[in-house]
């Protein structure tokens, strides 16, 4: 086996929920993805796009309606014996019971689990051996989530799922889980992760892919997926200059002293506007240049899904799905002045 070799193979994935026609639904609607051994793989989208329904399917939790899965070789819901021994499941919400402490739960999971850790190292991992006499009930959502994941590596999976992994965890506890599947994923852990928070997708992923009503508009590398949008010049103008006086190579968008330049080059553009506001003695204030970023890509992908006319209609197509929007994004590389 090598690090190349596909531990995760999807062709044509369908799940539908109730009966053909109106009355049902599509939640998955014909996705192709591979994941190589030791990668790590993103899977983004709108608020009911498919992703969990898509992470069900791979831990065989459920059967497709169509198409095909192979998870380290097997079909994952068919070869369940075979394939969950050897693989990590982090879901949304645990449902571990509230009265056991930490280390009682650890304990227990661990009676389950081939080839387990001891829950000492476990609880080191995840940072809870302080809370390790503390009931489950009694532990924030962070916490919790830290215990979802902690059990979630008990068994040195090969392959990881994580749906939604830092979800209600503080700046710490997310910067610790990011640590530790780096840390995994450098072992040689395949990881397929699903999450709302788009900086942790660029930060770890090395291919993603962005799901829409219950298909796959993008895939790549995160580099790949933002190389199509223009990046984005920020400033404001002195109110004693009038935007007419802007040069006019730049595509510049004027509202009221606000200006925004998009260009798919940005070094040139600001090099064009920085000159001129040297030779025309204008002080540019809260000047900000940067790349394109992941939630730019997918909110411009999102609204292109939307405009796109897949097939079924009705119950079944986009008018079903009204899907909100609920991103966090951290901040982007860029320069300002």
């Amino acid at each position: 086996m090598t690090h190349t070799e596909q531990v995760i193979e999807v062709s044509g994935l369908r799940r539908r929920y109730g009966p053909s026609g109106e009355a049902g639904y599509e939640a998955v609607r014909g996705i192709d993805l591979n994941v190589g051994r030791g990668e790590l793989f993103a899977l983004l989208g709108t608020n009911g796009a498919g992703k969990t329904s898509t992470v069900e399917l791979l831990e065989g939790l459920e059967k497709p309606t169509a198409g095909e899965i192979r998870v380290l070789g097997h079909d994952p819901y068919r070869e369940r014996s075979r394939v969950r021994p050897r693989t990590g499941t982090m879901l949304q919400e645990g449902g571990f019971p509230s009265e056991l402490t930490v280390a009682e739960t650890a304990r227990m999971w661990a009676g389950l689990t081939s080839r387990a850790r001891p829950t000492d190292e476990v609880l080191e991992l995840v940072g809870l051996s302080h809370r390790r006499d503390v009931r489950v009930k009694l532990l924030s959502g962070g916490e919790r989530r830290r215990l979802d994941l902690g059990l979630a590596v008990m068994g040195r999976p090969e392959v990881l799922f994580l749906d939604e992994p830092t979800t209600g965890m503080d700046a710490e506890g997310r910067a610790d889980t990011w640590k530790l599947v780096r840390e995994l994923k450098e072992q040689g852990t395949t990881v397929l992760l699903t999450t709302h928070y788009l900086e942790e997708a660029e930060r770890l992923a090395d291919q993603l892919a962005i799901m829409h009503k219950g298909r796959i508009v993008a895939a790549g590398t995160p580099a790949e997926v933002v190389a199509n949008q223009p990046a984005r010049i920020r400033f404001t103008l002195p109110a004693h200059v009038a935007p007419a006086r802007l040069p006019l190579t730049l595509p510049v968008a004027v509202e009221g002293r606000r200006a925004e330049v998009r260009t798919q080059h940005l070094q040139q553009s600001l090099t064009i506007l920085l000159g001129w506001a040297s030779d025309e003695g204008v002080e540019l204030a809260d000047l900000d240049a940067r790349s394109a970023s992941l939630e730019e890509a997918f909110l411009s992908l999102a609204r292109q899904g939307d405009e796109l006319r897949f097939e079924g209609g009705g119950a079944n197509g986009d008018a079903a799905d009204n899907d909100g929007m609920a991103w966090a994004a951290g901040p982007q590389d860029g320069v300002r002045a």
